[in-house]
């Protein structure tokens, strides 16, 4: 889809494979900004997804250490034991191995955790951007506790107003979930054209089993071609 002449920009916490929603974010946008100095949620998808396990969906969590919601997102370090990540690949193996894209897609996943990661935006950070390079999404990434930290003091819109002024855009966009937390009339007032993306959630051939849309970015490249995915990139609309 056409990004358009004005520059868009985003901006979301680090998730760790995120779901495809999460990629037709990115790829709507020009600047893709990971919200990583705001406060660590529990429940949340910061460090955890659902993929495919016996025609069913299964949520893996990466475990944290000394995790709070009192603490940032990029000061909470992934466990240093790594009995956990021979478990959860042992798991991907099992659900997957009979998937056509199963070789390719675990070369990408591998390669995600053998980069250098400490904390768990680190490793979401990683995963996010090496699956975009596979996608061939060209969005420019950057991380708002490096770019934007003077814009820290600020609250909730007064902040995603502040980053989007600075990098230079023109219409900030923001998941469908945030239609109730921030009003377009309060963004434009402030020079800022706030958008809505509405996600398409294709459903694939996944075995035999009936479609669960809405796993983990994992689910989607072990039974689509590179191709395919690039196609569902696009099955959004902008309101």
């Amino acid at each position: 889809m056409d990004k358009g002449i004005n520059n868009k920009i985003a901006i979301m916490q680090p998730y760790v494979f995120p779901y495809i929603g999460y990629f037709q974010l990115i790829h709507a946008v020009d600047t893709f900004v990971f919200f990583d100095d705001v406060n660590y949620y529990k429940r949340g998808w910061i460090n955890r997804n659902r993929i495919l396990l016996d025609g069913k969906d299964f949520l893996f969590t990466v475990p944290l250490s000394k995790a709070s919601q009192n603490k940032r997102i990029n000061v909470i370090d992934v466990q240093k034991e790594t009995k956990w990540l021979d478990q959860l690949l042992a798991t991907i193996q099992q659900a997957y191995s009979r998937a056509p894209n199963f070789k390719e897609t675990m070369k990408i996943i591998e390669s995600v955790f053998t980069e250098n990661f400490t904390t768990i935006s680190d490793l979401a950070i990683i995963s996010v951007k090496k699956v975009s390079e596979f996608l061939e999404i060209e969005t420019n990434f950057e991380l708002s506790s490096q770019m934007y930290p003077e814009t820290d003091y600020l609250k909730k819109a007064d902040r995603l107003i502040a980053i989007t002024h600075k990098n230079g855009s023109e219409q900030y966009i923001n998941p469908s979930g945030g239609v109730e937390l921030y009003s377009k009339d309060y963004f434009l007032d402030n020079g800022v054209q706030l958008s809505f993306i509405e996600n398409e959630l294709v459903p694939y051939s996944q075995f035999k089993n009936e479609p669960i849309t809405g796993l983990s970015i994992i689910d989607v490249l072990m039974f689509n071609t590179k191709l395919q995915v690039a196609s569902m990139l696009n099955k959004y609309k902008l309101n």
